[in-house]
């Protein structure tokens, strides 16, 4: 079954440890996207730090070359007449992705800049408040304490990025973002959010999985939640039944909380270690056996394999 997924640090990961994003070791490399039937995959540029900015531009000069190197494998996919042909033909459709905004420092006037590059879907911030959101981590003594949860919003700054990405069309991606800043977004919202690569947090107690009320107005607004297959998000499992079981559990929840059309899959590819039966993309496969057995209709899964995720990326 074909698939489309919504995150993966791949691209990231490939420009800093220098593997090869065509065909080497990563989770997510180009040839092993087109051997697990994946119809679309979303690259994330993923920028953290003092030369932010630096690197968001050297990301994209390395995406745009990674893409002609790959030319047998990867096709861009801006729109859903490239979407299909990817879906119908051999080929995965690339869609360029950004985590966290914090490398504009504030600088909302360069957000059309991103929509000339090709940018489809962006998140404010990551782990780290920066000059537009706060994260949904909180940090005590250096290490995040995962059962706090942020309720601090958006910045003046961050209201005004996410009005100028709704024009501009840019996806907003919540996973990182903070409990009042998702809220400020979500409440009455119009157009479909996104949260990339996020779990369910009746499922598993983390402040990085979303609450049920979270679920449902991603699900109000016509978004979706990209299931992540990180093991600290799952659960505490570490058979590969137990890790093809903790995203069953979190699927079926999400489902349960918002319907079948909010959920997604968001691996986090090439940002987590290698999850027991999910190790890279060609695994995915084995979850839509799985979960064919345990409950999931051959509607349902393709609603969740591509169909949610294309409706919003594509519409």
């Amino acid at each position: 079954m074909r698939y489309v997924d919504l995150h993966c640090d791949t691209l990231t990961e490939a420009l800093k440890s220098g593997q090869s994003f065509t065909d080497g070791s990563l989770q997510a490399s180009a040839e092993k996207l087109k051997k697990s039937g994946c119809a679309a995959q979303c690259f994330a540029i993923f920028t953290q730090g003092e030369n932010s900015a630096a690197f968001f531009e050297e990301s994209l000069n390395y995406y745009r070359s990674m893409l002609d190197l790959s030319a047998n494998s990867l096709a861009e996919a801006k729109t859903s007449a490239d979407f299909d042909c990817c879906l119908n033909g051999a080929k995965t459709g690339a869609i360029l992705t950004v985590e966290s905004l914090g490398f504009l420092h504030g600088k909302t006037d360069k957000l059309p800049e991103l929509k000339a590059c090709g940018v489809k879907m962006a998140s404010l911030v990551w782990n780290y408040e920066n000059e537009l959101a706060y994260p949904n981590l909180i940090f005590k003594n250096g290490l995040p304490d995962f059962k706090k949860r942020e309720v601090r919003g958006l910045t003046p700054k961050g209201r005004e990025a996410v009005e100028i990405l709704d024009s501009l069309g840019i996806i907003i991606d919540i996973s990182h973002l903070s409990d009042g800043g998702a809220e400020e977004i979500l409440k009455n919202r119009k157009a479909p959010a996104v949260a990339s690569h996020s779990n369910a947090a009746e499922v598993f107690d983390v402040s990085r999985n979303l609450t049920d009320k979270q679920i449902r107005l991603l699900a109000g607004c016509g978004g979706v939640v990209g299931v992540n297959f990180c093991k600290d998000f799952l659960g505490m499992g570490t058979t590969a039944r137990d890790t093809l079981e903790e995203v069953s559990m979190h699927i079926k929840h999400i489902i349960k909380v918002g319907g079948e059309d909010v959920i997604a899959l968001g691996s986090d590819f090439d940002g987590i270690p290698a999850p027991a039966g999910l190790e890279d993309c060609t695994k995915i496969q084995s979850l839509f056996e799985f979960l064919l057995k345990n409950g999931i209709s051959s509607a349902v899964l393709e609603k969740i394999s591509y169909k949610n995720a294309a409706r919003v990326l594509f519409a």
